[in-house]
């Protein structure tokens, strides 16, 4: 891939050059009425007049596939603690030892029992960017035969103790092992359509949010459809402790406790970026955000800022997912 596609790929050219003809948003705004949610567990409907007909994705996020072969050997410095955290884990509903490979498949399973028009894998799939466990990941979903988005996690990219700041060992990373998980799609940024709803996919998998991501997230609210984002690291609520990191108003280099732990690149002194707080913004004040999906801290969670529910699922290497029914009303 040549250097300039490369950097429209992460969107680092002009916004424009970086859209499809189909995404770009119309002159016009639509009405922007309003919709509802109700969550059971980890089933969540959404409700809205302009959706066009009932369908269901289904989310998967925090998998932590940790399957490896020769190819990692040169790499075990840097995947040694992560290849450990997840070989077995309990089920988050009996308690029954289950692993990562078994409870990827049985979400796979599940989506296609549903019939599930998207698969939204949101992060985390795999602890390291391993070569076998991303061609794991990609044999399953070509044998699930489902359409599926995908954006990283945190750990996706990692190596841990690897030198080289956040946002530069994600652009390698993605680069040189996660490029097929997306589908020829912007790995930074994507939207999908469906039945009048917009489900954007942004990486937020080093807390932050550039320039170009937050004009391509206005550029979608410029529709007036309802939409639902999608992220792997929930956005700041009240309350919440740092790992909602996304425009936490605390992140910064005093809260990074874990930095020497999974050695990288301490988070920045002076927090976050402009452009991060100007989204979280944007987030919690536009009109026809339907709601934002996450995942990163592997335990549910549900907040409402300004009227727009955040929903955070339960990590899939525990055996869950998050079903999503959008219903129109």
């Amino acid at each position: 891939m040549k250097r300039r596609d490369w950097l429209q790929l992460l969107g680092v050219s002009t916004l424009g050059a970086s859209l499809p003809a189909w995404a770009q948003p119309p002159a016009t705004m639509q009405s922007k009425r309003k919709g509802s949610f109700s969550l059971d567990g980890t089933r969540l409907r959404f409700y809205h007049p302009d959706i066009k007909q009932t369908f269901q994705t289904v989310v998967i996020a925090d998998t932590h596939l940790f399957r490896d072969d020769e190819r990692g050997i040169p790499y075990q410095s840097y995947s040694g603690r992560m290849a450990k955290a997840y070989n077995q884990t309990q089920h988050y509903l009996t308690g029954e030892a289950t692993n990562p490979e078994k409870s990827l498949a049985a979400a796979l399973n599940l989506a296609a029992d549903k019939k599930a028009a998207l698969v939204a894998l949101i992060g985390d799939i795999v602890s390291f960017p391993s070569e076998a466990a991303v061609d794991f990941v990609l044999d399953k979903m070509k044998t699930a035969g489902l359409p599926y988005v995908y954006t990283a996690g945190n750990h996706d990219w990692h190596y841990e103790g690897m030198p080289g700041s956040l946002s530069s060992l994600r652009s390698e990373w993605i680069q040189k092992r996660l490029l097929p998980l997306y589908q020829q799609k912007n790995p930074l940024m994507q939207v999908t359509a469906l039945q009048g709803v917009r489900i954007v996919i942004l990486d937020n998998s080093n807390y932050q949010i550039t320039t170009e991501q937050l004009q391509f997230f206005k550029q979608q609210l410029q529709y007036g459809q309802p939409v639902v984002l999608m992220v792997h690291i929930p956005l700041y609520a009240p309350g919440r402790s740092v790992g909602f990191g996304c425009g936490h108003p605390e992140w910064n280099a005093k809260s990074d406790k874990n930095f020497e732990l999974e050695r990288r690149e301490r988070w920045p002194e002076t927090g976050h970026i402009k452009a991060t707080m100007d989204f979280h913004h944007t987030v919690f004040n536009a009109p026809n955000v339907l709601g934002v999906i996450a995942g990163h801290i592997h335990r549910p969670s549900l907040d409402i800022i300004n009227g727009i529910p955040q929903v955070v699922s339960e990590a899939n290497a525990r055996g869950a997912c998050l079903e999503i029914e959008f219903i129109p009303t």
